[in-house]
Order: structure tokens, then sequence, then C-alpha cells
């Protein structure tokens, strides 16, 4: 397994950076064995930056034979990577993001893999008085009442798209105009690291959150609860599906591998091992399997704000 990160630009204000540049490796695990083929996956830097792809794709290149090429970046550039038919297969978290890529003909189905959910975290002084707040509109409000700074990815991510949203559920369309917003243009793990440094609030994926509270000691989760079933916003869930990149759109993928990889993540013992992932490390998963809802193609069904308890 490798795993890639495009380097992206320094943090900025208010501005959203994304940049082309080549990837650089930031994980790799030598690989035995004959290797006769390579998956290339794209997918959100919230299963690298919590270690899931570390601990399941080791088994699915030994029953395959093959190794996987892991670029992690926002969804939005995943989804890119596809359009391009540079990867095969892709594992993202933006819902209509993700049935426009369908529409488009890029694909002709996506797959429930698994969701967690949003919570957002900032300063342990909490100034903006956010932890008082019921829904996260609320609390995005009250950050921008208190003009206290807030760092956004800034990379068109699943996470980015949804802090939009709640942004302009508040009302807020420009905050990202506001000299307090600073749009950072990283992943996730680099958004919670200038957080920290910054002591500014950001959104975050609770799987990542939990993952590396230990290394950005000075935040604290605000909002969101303990556990997802805690949460008090059930608008805040977040869904993970698989997409196998079509090969009459572009021919040079790899389907058999591909639809072979789709097929391993939705089986029992995969789903099984993402429910168990983070128990041991933090006392509750990760990220919740969710293959047993019915494949979809791009007009199946709408997303649905209902977390399951």
């Amino acid at each position: 397994m490798r795993i890639h990160r495009p380097h992206l630009a320094s943090a900025t204000v208010g501005l959203l950076l994304i940049t082309t540049s080549a990837p650089r490796v930031v994980g790799a695990r030598a690989h035995t064995g004959a290797t006769h083929s390579v998956l290339r996956l794209a997918t959100t830097t919230s299963t690298a930056d919590t270690g899931l792809l570390s601990a399941l794709l080791p088994d699915f290149e030994r029953q395959c034979g093959c190794r996987v090429d892991v670029v992690a970046v926002g969804t939005g550039q995943a989804l890119e990577l596809g359009r391009r038919g540079d990867v095969d297969v892709l594992l993202v978290h933006s819902r209509e993001a993700e049935d426009a890529f369908i529409a488009e003909g890029h694909a002709t189905r996506r797959d429930e893999v698994m969701y967690n959910d949003f919570v957002i975290v900032g300063p342990a002084a909490d100034p903006a008085g956010i932890g008082n707040t019921k829904l996260a509109k609320d609390a995005f409000k009250a950050i921008a009442q208190s003009a206290a700074p807030f760092a956004s990815r800034g990379d068109k991510s699943g996470t980015h798209t949804k802090e939009v949203a709640l942004w302009t559920s508040a009302g807020l369309m420009h905050a990202g105009e506001m000299a307090w917003y600073l749009s950072v243009g990283q992943g996730m793990g680099e958004t919670l690291t200038f957080a920290n440094e910054r002591q500014a609030y950001t959104l975050c994926d609770r799987a990542t959150w939990l993952a590396m509270r230990g290394k950005v000691t000075g935040l604290r989760l605000l909002f969101g609860g303990e556990t997802l079933a805690a949460n008090p916003d059930r608008g805040l869930r977040n869904d993970y599906g698989v997409i196998a990149v079509s090969p009459a759109k572009h021919p040079s993928v790899r389907a058999a591998l591909a639809a072979r990889f789709v097929q391993w993540i939705l089986s029992k013992p995969t789903q099984d091992r993402i429910g168990a992932f983070g128990v041991d490390r933090v006392g509750q998963p990760l990220f919740y399997p969710n293959s047993h809802r019915r494949p979809n193609a791009h007009h199946a069904h709408p997303v649905t704000s209902i977390m399951m308890r």
C-alpha cells in the first residue's frame, strides 16, 4: 500500500487554494511477493489520517495479489481524479457531488460503506460560547458574531462542502470574506494542527478528531457531543460511499480490480473490521459500517439527515 497526498499551499486568509502539484508519499508499507497489478484509489483524507486504510488495505492486497496506491485528498479533488480517469475507484463523502459524478456518466452506481458525523472543535475557553447552542448553524452564527478565528479546510472536500452549507443555513453566505475566516487549503489533519496553533474553531469529522485529539491539546470538542448518538444536530451525519469509475467512460481504468475492491469493502468481514476500528483506542468506533443499505444509482434515494443510534 502506498499513500500519497498532493502538496497544497500554506494557510491563507479568505482564499480557496488548490494545487495540482505532484503527490508526495506520506506513508508506505513494503509490499512483499509478486505484484501483478495496481489499484488506484482516491479517497478523503479522514480515511488516511485515522489509520483506517493502513488497518484494512493489507488484507485486500493479500487477497488480490495487488498493490493499492492511495491518493488521500478532499472529495472534490478525488472526484476530479475520477473524471480524468486517473484512478479506478473512489471512497468519498459528499453525496451531492457524488450524484453529479454519476449523472455525468463517470460511474453507474454508488454503494454505502460507512458513516460517522461532524463536530465543531475550538479553543478550550470557547470565546464564542458555542457549547450552549443546540444546532450547528447556531454555533456558526455565534462564531461569526464573536469574530473568533475559524479555520476552514477550503479544499472542496466533503467537510468543506458541509461547512459551506452550514454557513448558508446560518444566513452567512459571505463568511469567507471576513478577516476572522482562515482558509487553509489542506486536509483535515493539517487543518486541525493549524486551528490548534491559531486557537481557531473548525468543523471536523469525528473520526479524525478522535484519532488526533492527543496531538492538538489546545482544542476541545465543543459541539456534537462525546459520541455520535449524543450529537444534538442530526443534520451532521457524514456518509461515505464507494464508486468504481466507469470503464465505458474511461477505458484505461482497471475495472475488474475496482469491482473486486467494491465487493471486498462491502463484505461482512471488512464491514465488521470497520465497525471495530478505533474501539480499543478511543472507546468508540471511528466509522459505523453501513453496507446493509441497498446499492443505488444516482437517482435512487436522497441523503438521509437522520443519524442511526
